[in-house]
């Protein structure tokens, strides 16, 4: 299933007791749907407040009557507008929404102008200070490649955090609005955010674009700048081998 949210008033998506997340509601509905549990596999495990596009999840519905078309109809139908099945379809048996995925890729929105805008305001991140687009472009060429992401990445003492980056930039999307989208085989914790609030600190002059390279070897999470706010991070899509879909 390619699932899209809305990020907020989730405590991100891993079901949890007590606390409204993605997972539990997706779970609850496919259950209700299918007529029997189901535990769901994700492609991302976003955190509190982040968005998707094109999140995919996997399950076993073996022992149903399965219809694509009416499980679709009924997730949205319980959870839309704020969670949306935008395809169900059926796939191999050795499918798994996280361990078959090649890479997965976020975008992060900035809005860069000195006014908020309402229309904005859900899914991106406003930054009233003039960015420098070329000096965050530049920063990003020592990223790409397979590096050692402490540097970038919230995650326990001892925790590997070497990850293989594929692609990366920053575009001007219109409408004062600057986008950043970044493919990985797999991203650690506040990894993408961490890069992002880095890099407009770069293009707010605060930084320099070739210091990237030295923040990325000091392998310390203190010589990067601050994550960048969750709400303009999306999940966007998850690419797997051909043979898998």
């Amino acid at each position: 299933m390619t699932v899209a949210y809305d990020g907020h008033g989730f405590h991100g998506f891993v079901a949890q007791d007590g606390v409204r997340t993605v997972g539990g509601e997706l779970r609850a509905a496919v259950s209700k749907a299918l007529r029997h549990d189901v535990e769901l596999t994700c492609a991302g495990r976003t955190d509190r407040g982040v968005h998707a596009w094109g999140q995919v999840v996997s399950f076993d519905a073996s022992g149903s009557s399965f219809d694509a078309d009416a499980l679709q109809k009924s997730v949205n139908s319980q959870l839309g507008p704020a969670v949306v099945a935008r395809e169900v379809a059926v796939v191999d048996a050795s499918f798994d929404a996280r361990r078959s995925a090649l890479s997965r890729r976020y975008h992060y929105l900035v809005l860069n102008r000195p006014v908020p805008d309402p229309f904005f305001a859900a899914t991106s991140w406003h930054v009233k200070t003039p960015l420098d687009l070329r000096a965050m472009q530049a920063a990003g060429d020592a990223l790409i490649g397979e590096h050692d992401f402490t540097s970038f990445c919230r995650t326990p003492p001892g925790t590997c955090s070497v990850r293989r980056v594929v692609d990366l930039g920053w575009c001007d999307a219109g409408d004062d609005v600057r986008r950043f989208e970044i493919e990985a085989s797999s991203f650690c914790h506040q990894m993408v955010r961490s890069i992002v609030g880095t890099m407009v600190d770069m293009g707010r002059g605060r930084l320099r674009p070739g210091d990237m390279s030295g923040i990325l070897r000091a392998r310390d999470r203190a010589a990067a700048g601050q994550p960048a706010p969750p709400h303009g991070l999306t999940l966007w899509s998850v690419r797997y081998p051909a043979v898998a879909s």
